[in-house]
């Protein structure tokens, strides 16, 4: 029996997991606000008469909290409290067999690359005419940038490419009309995602042409920010250090996931390099651009990591000083190459080594971060908090990464704009200052 009014035509899209999964629901949110639906992003009304799930099946976490949502909303539905459920998504593409039986209460199942035919199930047309098109869930003065859609590389233990498929590059002219669409709309800010970047151009141009894409991309009118994401270690083309070198718009930032610090560990997960050479090429990207701000990720406790590995990826993080830092504990994956192995560090035993990284990481955060106090720095402001304007440098990715605080007492802010700020103080991962 329903138990409230719910308002027809009206879609809440619930998004879990990473940036490409927030790409992916801001696309089908224009397509949705096209064919006359009423559409909120994470509506805390609760309601909507219909509910789309966009889940995550990336590792066991997500994939639990992707669950209990879709079971929160079969619930809902139950009650009356909804009408229509539909799951989209990367759980979906992989799990949707066994999610249909358990969960017959959700309406339908959808894969990664299923949006017109979601929108057909809803009785609404695929719009060629807004490719490029997103209702922004992000603050309005940034926005991720997706220029690619699945992977081709064979790591061991991701099921990216079961979820997402090959690689697959969008044309620069299509990037080039979606990102001059979004600098109209006040976008600033665009951080360039795929599952691998720096593969970009090779299915459709013949080679990886990242480069050519941002300097394109530098030259739109209202971007001051672009930032780069998710790029591959193995293969990394150096010419994309040229332009950000010239090019004062594109950020001395670059997030590029290494995953450990032993050749051997390196190996079983089939990365396409070693130790040895990845360091060489961090060396190399440093001495390229000195300040630049280097991001990875790593994964702690792979199968047949030893103590001694894992000693090695520690002193490897601490003899690299990466600005950020994050580490996952191994979640062993159906149907990926290392799933033919034993999963046999104990998850004990891994998270205690995700918690020794992250701890040596904290201190080495906190000694760079001392050097940036008495620094000037331009800051994109993002939102207030309590007493607190809250932005972040060139440096820095929101969510993820480093803030800067200012203290609303010391003068007037405007959110989505720059300013000038000094550093006066700083801990492990926040910076205090004021403005210039």
């Amino acid at each position: 029996m329903k138990t409230k009014t719910l308002k027809k035509n009206k879609v809440n899209v619930v998004t879990l997991g990473c940036s490409k999964n927030i790409f992916d629901s801001e696309v089908m949110m224009s397509q949705l606000k096209a064919n006359k639906f009423d559409v909120e992003h994470e509506s805390m009304d609760d309601d909507a008469e219909i509910v789309i799930i966009n889940t995550c099946g990336f590792i066991d976490n997500a994939k639990q909290e992707s669950i209990d949502t879709i079971i929160r909303y079969a619930e809902a539905k139950s009650e009356g409290l909804v009408s229509k459920v539909y799951v989209t998504g990367c759980l979906s593409e992989r799990y949707k067999d066994d999610l249909e039986k358990e969960i017959p209460e959700v309406d339908a199942f959808f894969g990664t690359r299923d949006l017109p035919r979601l929108l057909k199930t809803l009785k609404a047309d695929y719009k060629h005419e807004l490719v490029g098109e997103r209702l922004l869930t992000t603050p309005s003065h940034y926005a991720y940038f997706k220029i690619a859609e699945g992977c081709d590389r064979p790591c061991s233990f991701c099921a990216i490419p079961i979820m997402r498929g090959k690689h697959l590059s969008t044309p620069i002219e299509d990037l080039l009309k979606s990102a001059k669409s979004l600098a109209a709309q006040g976008v600033k800010e665009l951080m360039l995602i795929a599952q691998d970047l720096t593969y970009y151009g090779l299915d459709i141009y013949k080679k990886r042409n990242l480069a050519e894409l941002i300097d394109k991309l530098s030259e739109v009118e209202g971007i001051e920010w672009i930032r780069l994401h998710y790029a591959f270690p193995a293969g990394f083309p150096m010419d994309i250090l040229d332009v950000m070198s010239t090019k004062s718009n594109v950020c001395n930032y670059l997030d590029m996931p290494l995953q450990h610090g032993s050749t051997k560990i390196l190996q079983a997960m089939r990365r396409g390099i070693t130790r040895e050479k990845t360091e060489e090429l961090v060396n190399e990207i440093r001495a390229k651009i000195p300040n630049i701000a280097l991001r990875t990720t790593l994964i702690a406790g792979y199968p047949g990591e030893t103590e001694a590995e894992f000693q090695e990826m520690y002193e490897f993080v601490e003899k690299m000083r990466f600005d950020r830092l994050g580490i996952f504990t191994y979640s062993h994956e159906d149907n990926t190459h290392a799933y033919n192995s034993e999963d046999d560090v104990p998850e004990k035993v891994k998270k205690e080594r995700a918690d020794k990284i992250m701890e040596l990481q904290s201190g080495i955060s906190y000694e760079l971060n001392q050097l940036k106090v008495g620094q000037q720095y331009k800051v994109l402001f993002d939102r207030v908090e309590g007493e607190y304007y809250i932005g972040r440098t060139e440096f820095d990715s929101p969510e993820v990464d480093n803030e800067v605080l200012v203290k609303k007492a010391d003068g007037y802010l405007r959110i989505g704009d720059f300013a000038t700020i000094e550093i006066t103080s700083a801990d492990h991962y926040d910076l205090y200052g004021k403005i210039v």
